[in-house]
């Protein structure tokens, strides 16, 4: 597969495939077998994919509180440890979100929280340096300010090689990139066909030479009538190409900048073959102007 850049020469620049897989979804459960996760990691990697994305918050929709926090984070680096594979990925995460004792979400940006949140993430899974650890989400009970001071003093303790930040706006990115220099390296931000007003953020990071992983890269596709009645461009391309819907989404936002890397989910082997297929779809001036429209 063909790599993109991930952090700079100060904290350790690294090759990722262009696709990567984001683990939101992963649940060892009745209909989502460890077996077949862990086949689906295993094709990831034989795919040419590195780069894994994971946050604290993840865990089964119907978990409450304290049970659903760090689940995910659980099974993936069980997982990757019994494949033997841990040293073959780039495992990000995040921090921020909370999980509720009434099933839902919350946000907590307190400088407690944050830090205490890269501790557990450390130990559950497993390693001495969280490789990229992500502020999941702006706090409107905290100034951003103050939580770009708290990164800093994140990564200044050294348990995480590189920061990255989530559902952040063009003002924040540049705040903090003002404050965290070479320290931050990335934006992971909802992009999609179905979603397209992170364009802005996009050309922040393309300026400012951060990776930009659009989250839910595949919105609007997976149903059939929803593709043809509102996206009928990457139907078009996609029968002319022979290739999936998902495949030509993720090869037009890929063909958007250099900085861009998709993280689809996946919860099956041929799922994550397809999505990592896009990354040698190369689409023409033509077609992506009409994907554009």
């Amino acid at each position: 597969m063909h790599t993109r850049a991930l952090g700079n020469d100060t904290v350790g620049r690294t090759e990722v495939g262009a696709i990567g897989l984001g683990l939101m979804t992963f649940d060892q459960s009745g209909t989502q077998p460890r077996e077949r996760l862990a086949a689906t990691i295993r094709a990831a990697l034989d795919a040419g994919v590195t780069l894994l994305d994971t946050a604290d918050a993840y865990g089964p929709a119907g978990d409450l509180g304290a049970r659903a926090m760090g689940a995910n984070e659980r099974l993936v680096a069980g997982l990757l440890d019994e494949l033997g594979v841990s040293d073959r990925v780039l495992l990000a995460t995040k921090g921020g979100h909370v999980r509720t004792e009434d099933a839902g979400w919350d946000l907590d940006s307190s400088p407690d929280h944050l830090h205490a949140a890269v501790d557990a993430s450390l130990q559950r899974l497993g390693v001495e340096q969280i490789a990229l650890w992500q502020h999941h989400r702006p706090d409107p009970k905290v100034d951003y300010a103050d939580v770009v001071g708290t990164l800093k003093e994140i990564h200044d303790s050294g348990k995480v090689r590189m920061i990255g930040l989530s559902n952040a706006d063009p003002d924040q990115i540049r705040l903090a990139h003002k404050e965290l220099g070479d320290a931050l390296v990335s934006v992971q931000n909802q992009f999609s066909p179905a979603f397209r007003s992170s364009r802005p953020e996009i050309d922040v990071c393309e300026e400012l030479g951060l990776a930009f992983l659009p989250w839910s890269p595949l919105g609007g596709l997976n149903d059939a009538k929803s593709l043809h009645e509102k996206h009928p461009a990457f139907a078009r391309v996609a029968e002319a190409r022979g290739v999936s819907a998902q495949q030509v989404a993720l090869a037009w936002e890929l063909a958007q900048s250099p900085v861009v890397i998709p993280i689809p989910g996946a919860k099956r082997p041929e799922s994550i073959r397809d999505s990592a297929a896009a990354a040698d779809l190369e689409l023409t001036a033509e077609e992506l102007v009409s994907l554009d429209a």
